[in-house]
This record gives C-alpha cells, sequence and structure tokens, in this order.
C-alpha cells in the first residue's frame, strides 16, 4: 500500500501496460524492506516534457525511460549519461539521467555486432560494444546480415519476426520480451542452434538492478529481481 512516506519511481513510455518492469522493481522494494512503489505511466511524446516536469514536482525520486522516449529524456536531464537514457534520478531540485541498459551488454566481447535497431536502445547500447559494430534498420541497411557477426543483437521491441538465422558459436542478445515469459522468435531460433544468449528477460534484470542501485543507493537484489519476471 502507498503511503505518504513512500518514494515514487515511475515508468515513462509508450506503450506500457505489458512491461514487466513494475512486478520486478516492487519486488525488489520489497525484498530490501524499503518503503518504495514503482508506478508505470502512458506518456505520450508531445506530454513527455511535462511529465518530467510533473514527476519531479511531485517529489518522485526517478524514472525508468523507455520507447519512444530515451533520446527526449537525454535532452531534458540537468546532466545526461550519453545522448540516450533509460534511468532518471531527481535530487536537490536537479535531474540526471543514466544509461543503464549498457549494463545488458557489459562483458560481453565481439569482433564483429550486428545490431537491429537505431531508435533510444540501440544508441544506450553502442557505449558498451566492442569491435566493428554494423547497424541495420529498416530506415537505412536492410535487411540484416549476421553472417560473420559474433553478436547479434536485437534492440527493437518485434518479438515475432526473425530479422536473421542465427548460427551456432554466436552470441544473441534481444531486448524484446514477452510478458508470459514465452521466448520470442530471435531467441527461439537462436537456442535451437546453441547460442549463448542473453533474454529479453534477464536483460530486464540487468538494467534494472542498476537503476534500483542509483534509486535507492542500496544493492539490488538481483535473485528476487530475476525470479519475479521469470514467474510472470
Amino acid at each position: 500500500m502507498i503511503s505518504g512516506s513512500t518514494r515514487l519511481v515511475a515508468l515513462l513510455g509508450q506503450p506500457v501496460a505489458e512491461s514487466l518492469s513494475p512486478r520486478m522493481h516492487n519486488a525488489a522494494f520489497a525484498a530490501r524492506g524499503l518503503d518504495w512503489a514503482y508506478v508505470a505511466c502512458e506518456v505520450a511524446p508531445e506530454r513527455f516534457d511535462s511529465a518530467i516536469r510533473g514527476l519531479d514536482d511531485l517529489g518522485f525520486a526517478g524514472a525508468n525511460v523507455t520507447i519512444p522516449h530515451k533520446r527526449a529524456a537525454a535532452g531534458l536531464s540537468d546532466e545526461a549519461e550519453g545522448p540516450s537514457v533509460n534511468t532518471l534520478v531527481f535530487r536537490d531540485g536537479r535531474s540526471f539521467g543514466f544509461n543503464t541498459d549498457k549494463e545488458i551488454v557489459a562483458g560481453i566481447e565481439a569482433e564483429r555486432v550486428c545490431l537491429i535497431g537505431d531508435g533510444g536502445a540501440a544508441a544506450a547500447l553502442l557505449p558498451a560494444l566492442t569491435g566493428e559494430v554494423r547497424t541495420f534498420s529498416r530506415t537505412g541497411k536492410w535487411p540484416p546480415d549476421a553472417s560473420d557477426a559474433d553478436l547479434i543483437l536485437n534492440a527493437t521491441p518485434v518479438r515475432d519476426e526473425l530479422f536473421v538465422e542465427p548460427r551456432p558459436g554466436q552470441t544473441v542478445v534481444d531486448l524484446a520480451y514477452r510478458a508470459d515469459g514465452g521466448a520470442t522468435a530471435l531467441v527461439e531460433a537462436a537456442r535451437a542452434v546453441g547460442c549463448e544468449v542473453v533474454d529479453g528477460l534477464e536483460a530486464l534484470v540487468r538494467q534494472g538492478a542498476a537503476s534500483f542501485e542509483l534509486w535507492t543507493g542500496v544493492a539490488p537484489p538481483v535473485d528476487a529481481m530475476r525470479a519475479a519476471v521469470r514467474s510472470a
């Protein structure tokens, strides 16, 4: 139950109805015994600026930002970690934008990367990618070519279309996920040929754990967060 002393964090995006972030973060707050609550807010692009100001005025501790607002969030932050951010912290009347999406690919070494998507998520991941990165999008080079890639990275919300056929020996990271826990087309194909896979639920946990620590200053209960999304 939310009380007058409860610290609030929001998820801002469009759409957000199927997001598992509220389930994950509220489980994390409970696991650490924190009187915090996480709420999802559907925000259209033309209202995003006023939504950010409203959260700060209402005393929110911070927010997560998802499609299509990550670049806009960086531009509206008083200080931003790069051109695309997914986590906001409000402190002393100022807003700070952080890129915790890069934690999704932390530690993954690749000489050649096939990056699918050119939106805010792709921009957030770029600083953490090693090697040669080739970006593919429907507004640019298409279809994707992953024939010589070590890493295939889907930074789009598409779940049911298989853009490339993974092959053995590749690593596949897919940011998209199904709220019921089912595999996306890319993850299913990658697992079928024995690829190392980071699916969308694991990606959600990795970036979410970093966001949790930025807001609360407390070590994230990663196991509780992972259990919350896997049991959805």
